[in-house]
């Protein structure tokens, strides 16, 4: 690596290709360690750095992807919402297996996260949706998400039939709209190295411990 290239990953905020990976216990949980890495990215000046893919599988095998945003996560899981007549929650329903991945760049760092998921209560997804400004909640009772559309004119009409059904009112939460939780079983921190030798990671749980383990990259 030259000169120029160090200091380029030093200036955005610590490539990991040219600065140490901490040490990583035996005891290190991995909540925290993503929460210290999630806290880097958000102060690497990466926008949206809580964006997530979240990969689901139909009922023939074929995987699908979408980037949705992070709203939570503890040592829980990891939540997001959704239209729960979307594609992707028709694909949990049937299976609730799920792959996250985040991906920053600046910092040559991803993060993979295997699980399952679970709703969120009602009182969790209500909160979180009266949180979101009056357009969005307005956009959730209109999109009828992952479904056809029939014009092109279709969404605004019913944004402008929805503004005024709940004009001068709260917006109530739509029953068909709310959060998962995804609830891990395997998470895997990727660093990026020179000549490509990364450091991968992983903690996997063993009944309700969690083993730490690395990989060849």
């Amino acid at each position: 690596m030259t000169l120029f290239e160090k200091l380029r990953c030093l200036f955005t905020f610590g490539q990991g290709v040219a600065l140490p990976l901490p040490e990583i216990k035996q005891d290190t949980s991995p909540f925290q360690l993503f929460e210290d890495w999630f806290n880097d990215a958000n102060q690497s000046g990466i926008l949206l750095a809580e964006s997530m893919s979240v990969s689901t599988v139909d009922e023939h095998g074929q995987p699908s992807s979408r980037m949705v945003l992070l709203k939570e996560f503890d040592e829980q899981g990891f939540v997001f919402y959704t239209n729960y007549g979307s594609r992707k929650s028709a694909e949990l329903a049937n299976n609730g297996k799920v792959a996250l991945l985040f991906h920053w760049g600046v910092l040559q760092r991803q993060v993979r996260i295997e699980g399952v998921v679970e709703k969120v209560s009602f009182e969790q997804s209500e909160r979180y949706f009266h949180s979101r400004n009056r357009g969005s909640q307005i956009g959730a009772w209109a999109s009828k998400q992952s479904h056809r559309l029939t014009s092109t004119d279709e969404l605004k009409q019913k944004e402008a039939q929805y503004k005024e059904k709940f004009a001068g009112q709260e917006i109530p939460l739509p029953e068909f709209w709310g959060g998962y939780r995804v609830v891990p079983h395997y998470i895997e921190f990727w660093q990026g190295r020179a000549n490509r030798l990364h450091d991968r990671v992983c903690f996997e749980k063993d009944n309700d411990d969690w083993q730490v383990y690395n990989l060849n990259p």
